[in-house]
This record gives C-alpha cells, structure tokens and sequence, in this order.
C-alpha cells in the first residue's frame, strides 16, 4: 500500500508528522482522525512508560515475535540493546525461553505471553509481578502490550517495511 500524500492531511498532522519520519507513522496518516492521537500514545509508550527500559523492550519484542511483524522486531532490537538489553534476552524473545535470563526478564516474558494467549492475568500472575514491579508498572507493561499487539496488526496488515528509512 502506498503512504498518504501528506500534503492533503491536516496541517496539525503534517506538523505531528514532521517529527515522526518511521514508516508507521507515514502509514498511520491513512487513518487523520486517529493519527495524532496514536502518534501521541507511542510517544507516551517511549517516555513516560515506568516500565525499566530493558524490560519495555523484551515485551516489545516478544510482542512483536508473536505477532511476526519483522518492522518492530528491527526497529526494537536496536532500541533493546541502547538500552542494555543482552543478546541472550533478546533471542529469547523470539523463542519464549528463560534460559539465562534474569527472574525478572523471565518473569517479563511470562507475563507478556499470558496477556497475548489469556487476554488477562489472574490473580497469581498480579501477585508474581507486584514482586518486582509497582503497580504503575505492572499498568505500564499491560497498556505497553496492548498497545504493541494493536501496533502490529497494523504493520502486518498494512505491509509496512523499514524500505526508505534513514535507521
């Protein structure tokens, strides 16, 4: 599919858009009435987002794995690993192992994995992850999920490719 013709949207999108040069972004303009405000919650899931940020990117990843959705498993990996994300973690969310990994990264996966499969997480689940996370936390990494399954369906649907990117 092809990118919007920006020069047709809204001059508040196109502002919004001027700053925000991934392919997503591009591609979600086909949506005016949406945009900014998906623009303004992926912002949100990369600044305000209480999760630590090696954490974020295993769900991120995982998310993305599941989903098959090659776009955010590039972009994510480079972000993974800025912010100190190992290579054992980061091939494990590919697979779903805990081999090597932290308890926390496992739990990380573990928990990304029920919200994707259940759709919820019990009462055990809330339990083992107010272990190591706060509830704002815990908040962050189901919108975080919620949000990155909705982000690749997209990808996936639309077929967008990190193709004329400049990273």
């Amino acid at each position: 599919m092809e990118y919007p013709d920006t020069t047709n949207l809204p001059s508040e999108l196109q502002e919004a858009l001027s700053t925000h040069s991934a392919n997503i972004y591009r591609m979600v303009a086909h949506s005016p009435g949406m945009a900014a405000s998906f623009l303004s919650m992926a912002d949100a899931m990369l600044q305000a987002n209480s999760l630590p940020l090696p954490l974020r990117e295993l769900a991120i990843l995982r998310v993305g794995h599941i989903y098959s959705a090659p776009y955010e498993i590039h972009h994510h990996e480079r972000f993974a690993r800025a912010v100190g994300l190992g290579d054992i973690a980061i091939a494990a969310a590919a697979t779903g192992s805990t081999d090597g990994l932290s308890s926390e990264e496992a739990a990380i996966l573990a928990l990304t994995d029920r919200l994707l499969l259940s759709h919820t997480l019990d009462d055990s689940d809330r339990k083992s992850a107010l272990e190591f996370l706060t509830v704002t936390q815990l908040a962050d990494l189901v919108l975080t999920v919620g949000f990155y399954q909705l982000v690749c369906n997209f990808l996936n649907a639309f077929e967008v490719t990190t193709d004329g990117e400049p990273f």
